[in-house]
């Protein structure tokens, strides 16, 4: 008797656990749905995206990467990639600093630490300015993270350094009662940095490096982000802040969003994560095929160019140019802008479909991709596959490899080792969406497995 109440007890407190867990996700949810319709009625639509003018000279140049995971040979190219390519630039000439967002690490021990500050100082001229920050994969480390930064990097985690008379803020914050809050004395810090570097800032930029996105602002950064944050960027006009994090790919346009500020989401230098119909926590083929850094210019009259190059392919795969970061009526990048300029996916008039079968024996569904509007991506694709009958023996949504650049112009999704027979003829009909929720068509593309 006894054990029995002991047992119900047990139950009832994993029960509320539970209800807790579910209740808190179902308030997370709201929230997210209540902050996306603020974020889809701000700003106005302009009459097209902005172009950078061939009159923008700028004054200073930074490169930021993040979430590097030891992925150290891709942080030693991305140094001497940006050395190739602005060593002899005409308009302006040289890198004035390198920035990492943080999470260099596993869990922070000090060979993750050595192995990344060699690669570092092995690469990084004297004479270029380096800085890092902590990601929560450092704070992992409760004990040492502190003093093995200070060991490693020279400088404080939090620090604001002057380049060519920008403010430069690099935020790691403090571990408080979890590797992903910070404490209020750090916020503070914050604060105050921003605050100070407004009075000096004579209408330059003043840019804010952190590891965590703020939250509801790019994408990814309703899981992935930190609503601390926000609280502290809100209103400040002239920050462009830039984050990492949830390893969601740069290639998206969603990774720029401006409602007070400007927010970048830094993509990744190991392994991407993207979500597929708002779950995260996807990681579909090609996606450890990441190393993106992101290139950041400035003049001192508030203009600011943002550009995404990938290191794999050696490209240039976005840009995204701010005539004055001080003029919030202006904004282009607001979700709202944004959307506007999205438009329906399109397939091919002549659009085809095969099917093979890979070394590993798996079916291989491969057909013809969508065309985005200009600057845009097809996000995902939702596949089902018909037999000769009518019936339906496959569905399912599949994310698009636009984080992969190549020149492959097809979409090509395994889709299991027994799904169709060799020789029987069957209907693939597929449906493209865009990152901003536009369908297109729904096309129907007949196939013989072969």
């Amino acid at each position: 008797m006894g054990m029995k109440k002991v047992l119900v007890k047990i139950g009832k407190i994993i029960g509320c656990f539970f209800a807790c867990i579910f209740g808190f996700l179902a308030v997370l949810c709201l929230i997210t749905l209540a902050w996306g319709g603020v974020q889809r009625t701000r700003g106005s639509v302009k009459n097209a995206l902005p172009e950078t003018p061939a009159s923008f000279v700028p004054t200073v140049r930074l490169i930021a990467f993040t979430d590097t995971h030891n992925e150290n040979d891709n942080v030693a190219d991305a140094i001497d990639t940006a050395y190739r390519l602005f060593d002899d630039d005409p308009v302006y000439a040289g890198v004035d600093g390198f920035f990492g967002l943080g999470d260099f690490s596993s869990i922070g021990t000090e060979p993750d630490y050595a192995n990344y500050a060699d690669t570092l100082h092995e690469h990084v001229r004297e004479e270029t300015i380096l800085i890092n920050i902590h990601g929560n994969h450092e704070f992992k480390n409760v004990n040492e993270y502190h003093d093995l930064f200070i060991k490693y990097f020279g400088h404080e985690p939090n620090t604001v350094t002057q380049i060519n008379g920008f403010s430069c803020i690099a935020f790691s914050g403090e571990r408080g009662l979890t590797e992903w809050t910070f404490t209020p004395s750090s916020l503070k810090w914050l604060s105050d940095a921003i605050k100070e570097a407004e009075e000096n800032a004579q209408g330059k930029a003043i840019f804010v490096f952190n590891h965590p996105h703020p939250w509801g602002t790019v994408y990814g950064s309703t899981v992935w982000g930190d609503p601390e944050l926000n609280v502290v960027l809100n209103g400040h006009t002239a920050v462009v802040d830039f984050s990492g994090h949830s390893h969601f790919p740069l290639n998206d346009p969603r990774s720029i969003n401006q409602a007070s500020y400007t927010a970048v989401g830094c993509g990744a230098m190991a392994r991407f994560e993207l979500d597929n119909n708002g779950i995260v926590g996807q990681h579909p083929d090609g996606y450890e095929d990441a190393a993106q850094m992101v290139v950041i210019e400035a003049d001192n009259d508030g203009s600011v160019r943002i550009r995404g190059y990938d290191l794999l392919s050696d490209t240039y795969f976005c840009e995204y140019y701010i005539d004055n970061v001080n003029d919030r009526s202006e904004f282009d990048y607001t979700y709202k802008n944004m959307r506007a300029h999205d438009a329906a996916p399109k397939f091919a008039e002549d659009a085809a479909a095969t099917a093979y079968k890979n070394e590993a024996g798996e079916w291989v569904i491969s057909f013809d991709e969508a065309k985005p509007a200009e600057g845009y991506i097809v996000h995902e694709y939702k596949v089902t596959i018909r037999d000769e009958n009518g019936k339906k023996i496959f569905s399912k949504n599949f994310i698009d490899d636009y984080y992969v650049i190549d020149d492959d112009d097809t979409a090509d999704f395994r889709i299991g080792t027994d799904t169709l027979e060799s020789g029987k003829s069957y209907t693939l009909t597929v449906r493209a969406e865009s990152a901003y929720h536009f369908y297109s068509d729904t096309v129907s593309l007949p196939f013989t497995a072969q």
